[in-house]
């Protein structure tokens, strides 16, 4: 659909216009305050509903009490009045029909940039891609992918914090699996000192069993007797512990549990750098899978214009930051995702057409005529004497 017939009142600057458009570009020119604005206005607040409203606050012209604009799109009737502060919109079909949700149905057929296609190129770097996201579908969500990517990779500085400061892991010492306790050490001290001294009593009791054997004879049975016994015992005993080693061991106790507990502290820190290694690599892999999840998506996406792309800065043109692309290039890519934005409604508007110079001009035309659009452009008058000229408010000719 396009604009058959243009008819409005008291909108803006306008008194009373109305326009047949001819062609494929509807150049409105005039001087400057005259209404050529109103005119590309006047056709966005027919349409565009809440959002037109919050840019136009006072839409009827200075001194009237009412305001009006008509738009024939063929298949479709627009009615927008004014009146005080109220509005009221009438969508009539070509049958006469209305439609009892007006706005939904011009909803549906508006896109956000086809009313002026050119303000692509003044957006932000964050808005240029947010306006590109809506013509594909991705997939997937950028933002909660943003958000996940972020938190693990705050995590990952997180655990990668820990184990640097956990530094160099020094190698174990030569020392017991356990410590050593000195108490133990001190009872077996003393009970390898009990049977030293029992041991030396019995072996004194041999010699002086002996010593009676030689002296008393006549009690040689009885003595034989214990010497039998005395001998059985001496034969009986075990080694001894060395008292010397076991009193060097005590004296080197603290060392040696200082030694043990220093391991055991060297392996806490090696396991929890081994842990801290191991989910570091998870988050990694992590931050590389959603990474290649976004890659993917973006690689499949269908974009409106070849080579037209976004990064983490904002949107590309050919690999390089749309910002950086020629004019051309430029309304290129923006006429171009315009369209793509309205392929129902196929009439898009260009504010500051002044800015344009012939070889432009002549781009937009062409494009326009290639993809069946109609382009109200608004151009400050020239010599050329193309276009609809509005002088105070009304068309001069």
């Amino acid at each position: 659909m396009k604009i058959v017939r243009f008819t409005a009142e008291n909108i803006k600057r306008l008194k009373v216009v109305e326009i047949t458009p001819d062609g494929t570009v509807q150049v409105i020119t005039g001087r400057n305050a005259q209404g050529k604005t109103s005119v590309l206005d006047a056709i966005w607040l027919a349409l565009g509903g809440g959002a037109a409203s919050k840019g136009t606050v006072r839409p009827i012209r200075d001194g009237e009490d009412h305001a009006s604009v008509r738009l024939d799109l063929g298949d479709l009737v627009v009615s927008r009045t004014w009146t005080g502060d109220k509005t009221a919109l009438t969508v009539t079909a070509a049958d006469g029909a209305r439609y009892t949700s007006p706005q939904g149905v011009l909803d549906a057929l508006v896109g956000r940039l086809s009313f002026d296609p050119l303000e692509f190129t003044r957006l932000s770097a964050r808005d240029q891609v947010s306006a590109l996201l809506d013509l594909v579908n991705l997939g997937v969500d950028l933002d909660a992918l943003a958000r996940q990517r972020q938190t693990a990779y705050d995590n990952r500085t997180e655990i990668g914090r820990q184990g640097k400061a956990l530094g160099d892991i020094p190698a174990k010492v030569d020392a017991p699996a356990q410590e050593v306790s000195a108490s133990d050490l001190i009872g077996k001290i003393r009970e390898a000192q009990r049977l030293s001294a029992l041991q030396a009593v019995e072996v004194d009791d041999l010699l002086s069993s002996e010593a009676r054997v030689e002296e008393l004879r006549a009690e040689l049975k009885d003595a034989e007797t214990a010497l039998v016994v005395d001998r059985a015992r001496v034969k009986a005993h075990k080694p001894t512990p060395d008292v010397a080693a076991l009193e060097a061991d005590l004296l080197t106790v603290e060392e040696t549990n200082l030694a043990v507990r220093r391991n055991a502290e060297i392996a806490t820190a090696s396991a929890r750098k081994v842990d801290l290694l191991a989910q570091y690599a998870t988050l990694t892999d992590k931050i590389a899978a959603l990474d290649k999840t976004k890659a993917d998506a973006l690689a499949a996406a269908a974009f409106p214009v070849p080579g037209l792309g976004f990064d983490d800065d904002g949107v590309t043109y050919q690999g390089v930051p749309f910002s950086q692309a020629s004019a051309s290039e430029q309304i290129q890519v923006s006429l171009a995702m315009a369209m793509s934005l309205n392929p129902k409604l196929r009439v898009i508007r260009i504010l500051d057409g002044s800015l344009l110079d012939a070889e432009n001009l002549a781009l937009i035309t062409e494009m326009a005529t290639a993809q069946d659009y109609q382009v109200w452009i608004e151009r400050v008058a020239d010599a050329s004497g193309v276009g609809v000229v509005i002088e105070d408010g009304q068309v001069a000719s």
